[in-house]
């Protein structure tokens, strides 16, 4: 099925933006794990709107009903599933464009693919609502992570044409990972962060929007831990961070920028220190042949500017083959960069423990 996972953990989202109901279905999770449901909704928190003007008015609680799988704070090692209800869905804005394709939004080829039975509203499954559940996977993935020394965390590289300063790919720290995640706005610099968000709101002010990156790195991974070729570690990280919908690229280490120089400057060189093997340098992410290579593992994701905007747009009618102006309502995100941080590390959560739990070494 398209909305499931499987690797050394499986997990299976469902439910619709405006349906009753989202959730995810994790299996093969290790027993015995404690949980701490507080911490599950601080991290959950993370992703809500932000009240401040950069995303959507929508306000769902977003608290999981845990309907199996945990037992006095404990996993079971059977199946553990969790549903958050929808309470503040707004259907009546999408019922003049139930069968307009709204740019940059899957209308179209979900109508295709599903041979118009797919619901419309939000979005439906395509919806970036559905991050709800897949950042509970993660929070249950963070806490089983932490247990094994493991820290993940991100930031939001940029908005449109403003940058962060990025992650030290050498020595970044689990407790720069803490500090970045515990900001409301989760970025390594506050100058940043103030441009960042004059720009998210002068596209909301001009009925637009921008999209950006966000960073994510990883301390603690031991090496030796992936498969080449089609189960590498980027590969299953790649696949998990592309169920977010606004992703539209991903890069690891030097990414993109390892094609502008030589291989003398791009190459790691090796050195021992403290009685470990590490490089001198991390250009390759912490990956290398798609096993992890003990040095921080970095990479990041693209995301497009959220395509609902209020500004008059061309598209058709898909049912009568016209063509129509299209006039986007409802309540949305002139920018799901802030909130997708948390989004990007519960992806990399997920495929971490799937990983290690598939490692014959582990």
């Amino acid at each position: 099925m398209s909305s499931c996972f499987n690797g050394g953990i499986s997990i299976s989202l469902f439910g619709e933006s405006h349906g009753k109901g989202i959730g995810v279905v994790l299996d093969n999770l290790p027993s015995g794990e404690v949980i701490d449901l507080e911490k599950i909704g601080a991290f959950m928190a993370r992703r809500a709107p932000k009240k401040d003007g950069t995303s959507t008015t929508r306000n769902e609680k977003d608290i999981p009903e845990i309907l199996s799988g945990l037992y006095e704070g404990r996993t079971t090692g059977t199946p553990l599933a969790a549903v958050i209800f929808n309470t503040d869905q707004h259907s009546g804005d999408y019922g003049n464009i139930s069968h307009i394709a709204r740019p940059a939004h899957a209308d179209y080829t979900g109508f295709l693919r599903y041979n118009g039975a797919n619901d419309p509203r939000g979005g439906g499954h395509f919806s970036g609502r559905i991050t709800a559940p897949l950042c509970f996977a993660g929070a249950v993935c963070a806490q089983i992570l932490k247990h094994r020394g493991i820290t993940t965390g991100a930031h939001i590289q940029s908005i449109k044409d403003v940058a962060d300063e990025r992650f030290d790919p050498v020595n970044v720290t689990a407790e720069q990972l803490e500090q970045v995640k515990s900001r409301h706005f989760p970025t390594l610099s506050e100058t940043a962060e103030e441009k960042m968000r004059e720009v998210i709101n002068a596209a909301r002010m001009d009925l637009n929007s921008v999209g950006g990156i966000v960073e994510c790195a990883v301390v603690g991974f031991p090496a030796g831990i992936g498969s080449p070729m089609m189960d590498g570690l980027e590969n299953v990280i790649s696949q998990l961070v592309f169920a977010i919908p606004a992703v539209k690229g991903i890069e690891f280490g030097n990414g993109f920028d390892c094609a502008d120089i030589f291989g003398s400057d791009n190459n790691d060189d090796f050195t021992v220190r403290d009685g470990k093997i590490v490089t001198k340098t991390n250009n390759h992410g912490g990956i290398l042949g798609g096993i992890s290579s003990g040095m921080p593992i970095i990479f990041r994701a693209a995301f497009k500017p959220t395509p609902s905007i209020s500004r008059p747009q061309n598209s058709v009618d898909f049912k009568d083959m016209t063509d129509r102006e299209l006039i986007i309502k409802g309540r949305h995100d002139p920018c799901v960069v802030p909130r997708a941080v948390p989004c990007v590390e519960a992806a990399l959560n997920i495929a971490l423990v799937s990983a290690l739990l598939k490692n014959p070494r582990i």
